[in-house]
């Protein structure tokens, strides 16, 4: 599918998504939203795809909410709205159900959704001089739809200080919330960081990185006594695996696993 506001590039087994509306900061709109669950709604579970790279171009990562999508807004019905939020909503969790390990490269300014883009990153790797913050409620709204994935991110005596104030914060606070993994000192690091973790994850079973996905989703917020009997199925089912086997085997062998010779 020819995207609008999406550049989709598959490289080496990687699949580059770039938010590519420069003039407005990569803010997004109803358009970027409806491309957006288009792209990830399509990422199957079989994919030869390793990774996604997510990133912006232009100086900033995204600006949030496109400034004309949202003059719209005002007009709109509470059902108008209702239905334009469950848009965003669906994009999100697309993007955070993904599959595929999701890495964020993020420059500039990352403001509102941006915010939200960036924790549902499963790795993010931000410039040292990148900018940040959730001011939704300076326009007297709420950073509502992404606030289950951000609060999941930095917890919620961080998400009282930011969502509250609205205030803006640097690389290295977000750095030490965890809204992002990883700082460099700029774009040229930032890409050199980017190839580091797609050889991290490229030296990984695939199967076993798409698991462990959906192991943490579950995992994470449930009681032990839920949370256990799945993880006992899960690393038998692993174990038992054809993928598990060569890799377990490769490693007894001292050889490497098959997916780490290609």
């Amino acid at each position: 599918m020819a995207y609008k506001t999406l550049l989709v590039e598959d490289a080496d087994g990687v699949l580059h998504v770039t938010l590519n509306r420069p003039d407005v900061h990569n803010a997004f709109n109803d358009e970027l939203i409806a491309e957006a669950i288009e792209l990830f709604g399509s990422v199957a579970p079989k994919s030869a795809a390793r990774a996604i790279v997510l990133k912006g171009t232009g100086a900033n990562f995204c600006a949030g909410a496109d400034l004309n999508w949202m003059s719209r807004m005002v007009a709109y019905s509470r059902e108008e709205n209702i239905r334009d939020s469950s848009q965003l909503a669906k994009m999100y969790a697309l993007i955070d159900e993904c599959p595929l390990p999701i890495i964020g490269r993020i420059q500039g300014a990352a403001i509102g959704g941006g915010v939200g883009l960036v924790a549902v990153c499963d790795i993010a790797i931000a410039t040292r001089n990148a900018k940040f913050g959730l001011s939704e409620v300076k326009l007297g709204i709420l950073p509502a739809v992404i606030s289950p994935y951000v609060i999941g991110k930095i917890g919620r005596s961080h998400a009282r200080a930011l969502f509250l104030t609205g205030e803006r914060f640097d690389a290295e606070r977000a750095h030490h919330i965890g809204l992002v993994h990883r700082l460099v000192d700029d774009e040229a690091a930032l890409d050199v960081a980017v190839d580091e973790s797609i050889a991290l994850i490229k030296s990984s079973g695939p199967e076993a990185v798409r698991e462990c996905k959906k192991l943490i989703a579950h995992v994470a917020g449930r009681e032990l006594a839920d949370a256990v009997p799945y993880t006992i199925e899960a690393i038998a089912t692993r174990r038992t695996s054809e993928e598990g086997q060569q890799g377990m085997g490769a490693f007894l062998r001292k050889e490497k696993a098959p997916w780490s010779r290609k």
